[in-house]
């Protein structure tokens, strides 16, 4: 893709369970396309501002919000609680980096936004996920729409094995069964976003192949 002379501002949002690889890709993309000489602004949801770093907080186990104990002893953060900070996060993360990036012509990648409010939430609300999707979606209606969605989609347990690799204990939403649920909604995000431009990439390849995929899908986009 070459950089054109006054070239808009793209939003792009690289989605998956935990350990797709979507913070691999969102890096590699933004390297790319640096060396294409296109200013690029990489970010993720839950962002580096005061309310993404509580979350942050909650999904590593280090505070607590909307404390919950399940039937099982399991602790569990409220899930309406933490629909609310994201989008809270969201709000703030549009307003202070992404719009000013978008207005400065630059592209924006950022690693998750609003498709994993409305999985992770809808899927951890222990009642009618549906229902629940309803209303992440009303608090996140105005929230600014990304030009390009792309799921990095792998089956949970090929995502679990690489998740050991990791340092560190596992986050709040790393079990076996809400990752597999994951997936299955990631696999059909173009139905419970239909008004997103969507594209579902497999992801079980090596990190080059899912490479090369993401950034065809993105200059496809980027060439109109």
């Amino acid at each position: 893709m070459d950089k054109k002379e006054g070239e808009k501002g793209a939003f792009i949002v690289i989605e998956g369970i935990d350990g797709a690889g979507t913070t691999t890709q969102t890096s590699k993309l933004a390297a790319r396309l640096r060396s294409e000489g296109h200013t690029v602004f990489a970010t993720r949801e839950p962002s580096d501002g005061a309310i993404g770093k509580l979350i942050r907080r909650v999904l590593t186990g280090d505070e607590t919000v909307g404390e919950a104990r399940a039937a099982s002893g399991d602790r569990t953060a409220q899930w309406s609680a933490m629909a609310l900070l994201f989008a809270a996060d969201r709000v703030e993360h549009v307003a202070r980096e992404i719009e000013p990036a978008l207005a400065r012509g630059e592209i924006v990648i950022s690693d998750r936004y609003d498709a994993s409010s409305i999985g992770y939430q809808s899927l951890t609300s222990g009642g009618n996920a549906e229902t629940a999707r309803d209303w992440i979606r009303l608090l996140n209606q105005r929230a600014l729409r990304p030009g390009l969605t792309i799921v990095i989609s792998v089956a949970a347990e090929i995502a679990e094995r690489r998740r050991r690799f990791r340092a560190g204990p596992p986050e709040l939403y790393e079990k076996r069964d809400v990752q597999r649920a994951l997936a299955s909604f990631y696999s059909e995000l173009p139905k419970h976003m239909p008004g997103d431009r969507i594209v579902i990439i497999d992801g079980a390849a090596s990190a080059t192949e899912v490479h090369e995929r993401v950034y065809a899908a993105v200059a496809a986009v980027m060439k109109g």
